[in-house]
Order: structure tokens, then sequence, then C-alpha cells
């Protein structure tokens, strides 16, 4: 059960970390932006109060500036489309800092910066490695010539997740607004990281309630509806294993109890007849089992944690990133839903053993006795 719980909720939080961290818990845009394509076509300013304002919601962390723009990636020997995924000088690059196998983050200075993130499949793709230059093309409106970004990269990240580490490159925002000819302070939509993930549909529909009707509030959770709905049934998997595992371990304490009293037949008539009470006799034999019981949970606690802990520092057990966006079975060690579980289990089986204990009542000494 510990195992199942573990694994189960370690690749739910697995696999919402890593989306989060690259798109963010909610999203602000204009209806006019393609959430599919995500190119940015209409500029919003994030001077607004109503925009200026999302920081202060309790449950916000930060508020991160966006512009995305389409572009065709050309090397000597290939290419390739993606999005170029413009950040501010003050983006919070911590978040993809766990995902960086090579190379540093890049750094913005007051001037263009031409140092890009972009991952290791892509890279691998197009022949690229750390520190090569490469060029990107962005069409414009009414112009049959190109723009054309000279980029260096400057960091590699994997993050396993095939969906997200094919569909962009992370740069600097200046080299979109220039593109595009808006505002030093127009961006492409908005993206907001919470504390909190569980809160992201409580809060993105207090947004939505707060904004003007020509803007979207869309979460993750709606972004990646197949993917949420796909791990949310580890839940179900979970709560089956731990009904099936306590039901299994609940007969087999009223086996071990039954059997128990059966051996004892002979002690409990000569315990009544020197006068000790049913309850009494109930009371000794639930403290038995009880022992067991948590001698049990002891020893399974123990071999779950270790079995849990091997995996979660070395992957021993690895998986196809291309199916379940890992490429190892992932942990997660939460000992408040582990204490919780051993107070269920050793309460539920304490539970199941009274009434197998009412069996002492039908021993009579007589007949115990006698039959020894």
């Amino acid at each position: 059960m510990i195992i199942s719980v573990g694994i189960g909720t370690g690749m739910q939080k697995e696999i919402k970390d890593k989306i989060s961290a690259f798109e963010g818990h909610i999203t602000i845009q204009k209806k006019s932006f393609n959430s599919i394509e995500q190119n940015s076509f209409s500029p919003i300013s994030p001077d607004q109060k109503v925009f200026g304002d999302l920081i202060n919601i309790a449950d916000v962390k930060s508020v991160e500036n966006i512009i995305s723009r389409f572009g065709i990636i050309r090397t000597d020997q290939d290419f390739d489309g993606l999005f170029f995924k413009g950040v501010e000088i003050d983006y919070d690059f911590e978040k993809i800092q766990p995902y960086l196998i090579s190379g540093s983050l890049p750094s913005f200075s007051e001037d263009f910066s031409n140092e890009v993130l972009i991952s290791k499949s892509l890279a691998n793709k197009l022949n690229l490695n750390l520190g090569d230059n490469f060029q990107m093309l962005f069409s414009k409106e009414n112009n049959n010539s190109p723009s054309i970004l000279k980029l260096k990269i400057k960091g590699i990240f994997d993050s396993g997740f095939e969906e997200l580490d094919s569909k962009f490159l992370i740069g600097d925002i200046r080299h979109m607004r220039r593109i595009l000819k808006w505002d030093y302070n127009d961006v492409g939509y908005l993206e907001i990281q919470l504390y909190d993930h569980t809160k992201s549909e409580k809060v993105s529909d207090y947004i939505y309630q707060n904004t003007p009707p020509d803007y979207d509030v869309i979460s993750t959770n709606q972004k990646y509806k197949s993917i949420y709905e796909w791990i949310e049934l580890f839940d179900k998997n979970i709560y089956a294993i731990i009904f099936i595992m306590v039901l299994v371990a609940s007969i087999n304490i009223i086996s071990v109890l039954l059997v128990l009293i059966l051996e004892r037949t002979n002690m409990i008539g000569i315990l009544k007849a020197i006068g000790a009470t049913n309850k009494s006799i109930q009371k000794f034999f639930i403290i038995v089992s009880s022992y067991l019981i948590f001698l049990g949970i002891s020893i399974g606690n123990i071999l779950g944690l270790m079995i849990l802990f091997i995996q979660k520092n070395f992957n021993v057990i690895p998986l196809d990133p291309k199916i379940y966006y890992v490429s190892s079975v992932p942990v997660n060690i939460d000992f408040f839903q582990i204490s919780v579980l051993n107070i269920i289990v050793f309460t539920l089986c304490v539970f199941s053993i009274l009434l197998p204990s009412l069996v002492v009542s039908r021993v009579t000494p007589k007949d115990s006795i006698k039959f020894n």
C-alpha cells in the first residue's frame, strides 16, 4: 500500500510539476490568441490595473510576461518548426533549473540577448550542441521576407516530457517585441504560477470573473485535459489497491485470531472456571492480535519505505517517456500520507477482529475441560 501511494502520487506530482514549470498553472490571453498554435497576435498590457492586482491574490506566487511566436530553426543540415517563447529579464528560471542537463541559464542584460534554452530532443534532432549558433526565421505580416534571428545555445534542458520538449525554446522577449513591432511593455499572454496547484481551478475562476470579457483565463488542467484525466485515474487505482489489501489483511487477521482461540480452548475454559469474564478474555486476544497487526505494519513500513527510497535515489525502474512522460518511476514520500494510511489500516484491522473475538463467549468451562 505504501508503494502504491508513493508511486501513484509521485507520478501525479512529477507530471504536474513539469507542466507548471514550463507552462505555469494559469494563462491569461486575448480571445484572439490561438491556444493551440500559441501564436501571439494581439498584445495585452500588463500595466492595466486588473492585471497589476493579480500578484496580490493570496495563492498567486508569480506573474510572468510571455510572447510566443512560431518560427523555423535553420541549420546547415536540417530545419524544424517550433515556438520561440520570449520571457522577461526577471523570469523565474529556478523552476526550470532541475531539468537543465548541460550549460547554464541564459542571462538577459539591458541589450538584446541571443542566448536561448533548447531541449535535448530538439538539439539531437538538429545535431546542435551547447554553444552552437543557429538561425530562426519568423514570418511577417504583409511582407514576404522573414525576420531572421541569430541565436546561441546557452543551456540544454530535458524534462522527459516530449510534448513539452519539442514545443518551444526559451529566449529574450525583446526579440519578439521588435519583430511584431509592439510597445516595450506589450505581451502576448500572462503566465501565472501558484503556491498550490490544487487551487488552480478556484483561482482561475476568480480571475475570470474579474477580467474584461475579451480575455480568456485557462488553467493547465484545461489545456492538458487528457493528461490530467489520465493521471487522475491513479487515485482510483490507489484506492482499489488499498481496499483489496486491507480486505486481505483483515481476513488473515480473523483467521489468525480464530486459530489462536481454537488452540487455547482449554486455557479459556480454565480461566473461566477460576472466574475470568468473557470481556477480559476477549480483551486478551484482541491485545495479542493487535500486537501481531502492529508487528506486520512495522515490517511493511520498513520494506515499503526502503523500496521507495532506493527508487527515488537510484531510479532502478525506468519508463518510456514517450508513453509515461517520465524517464523512470517517480516516487513521492509523504510521511503525513503514510501516517494516515497506517492509522486507517491498523484501525480497520483491529475492528475486524472484534467479531471473531466473540467466539470466546461460546466456550464453556464444562465442555472445554471435559474435551481435554
